[in-house]
């Protein structure tokens, strides 16, 4: 048997997997981003060049107009100090997006920005009836929010009751129209009392009137008709406009009444007196 020579195969070498570019993407990134940000602007106001990222005003992403700090706080100041401006826009061109407050109160003074928050303030207000508290340590705006007709009111911050309508201290049993008449100790309380029993003074005499049941329109002493719910004589008053009707009918039938009464009075006289 002869010797037989075998040949065994070469293996290639299987190509080692390359590495992920996961990470490398990610540095670059990031490199990028620190170059953007380190990069210089140049301001559209003062046209001056830029090389600090700190230089560079930042609107919380409404606009990206590039403006310096310093040309904003400028801006802002005339806009509240000479416009009383509450909504600021942007100053870049053709540009109608506002200035967020937030993002400038770290540029302005603190009296700066109380000021513009005051300015922001009355604005909301605008077109709402309103008054101030007559309380000289408080002086807050209170505001109409229920709509109607409001008298008797309690300031939110310091508690104290004031009248509504004329802006003074709340005059328990007066009108508006009386609050300058000078009273007494004795004059106030009884006030309260009658505030507390819901009595109601009559137009022409002053004095108080205590309905206990009935309608709305009642009768002074002193003869004038008047509403018990707002006070006023009764072609002044809007209360009630059936209330109204009914008593003028109810006072023309009863003049029609006597009328008719007094003509058979009349007329039985006649025949008693002047027989046929």
């Amino acid at each position: 048997m002869g010797n037989t020579n075998s040949t065994i195969p070469q293996q290639t070498p299987t190509p080692l997997p390359s590495p992920l570019p996961t990470l490398a993407t990610e540095e670059e990134a990031t490199v990028e981003a620190e170059e953007s940000e380190t990069c210089d602007f140049t301001c559209e106001i003062c046209i001056e060049p830029m090389l600090s990222p700190n230089k560079k005003f930042t609107n919380n992403g409404l606009c990206v107009h590039p403006f310096c700090v310093d040309c904003i706080n400028k801006y802002l100041q005339v806009k509240i100090e000479h416009d009383h401006v509450a909504e600021i826009k942007c100053p870049g061109l053709n540009c109608d997006k506002l200035l967020d407050p937030l993002a400038c109160r770290t540029l302005l003074p603190p009296q700066l920005f109380e000021k513009w928050c005051d300015v922001m303030c009355k604005r909301a207000l605008v077109g709402l009836e309103r008054c101030y508290c007559p309380n000289r340590e408080c002086s807050e705006v209170v505001v109409n929010e229920c709509g109607g007709k409001v008298k008797k009111s309690k300031c939110p911050n310091c508690k104290r009751m004031f009248c509504f309508g004329c802006g003074i201290k709340w005059h328990a049993g007066y009108r508006c129209e009386e609050n300058g008449e000078m009273r007494d100790m004795n004059d106030v309380a009884f006030g309260e009392l009658a505030e507390r029993m819901n009595w109601t003074r009559c137009p022409r005499c002053k004095h108080f009137v205590e309905l206990i049941e009935g309608c709305n329109i009642v009768k002074c002493r002193c003869g004038i008709s008047f509403c018990y719910k707002c006070g006023r004589e009764l072609h002044r008053c809007n209360c009630s406009k059936w209330n109204i009707g009914f008593f003028i009918i109810m006072r023309i039938c009863k003049y029609l009444v006597i009328t008719v009464l007094l003509s058979l009075f009349l007329w039985a006289m006649v025949i008693i007196f002047y027989p046929k």
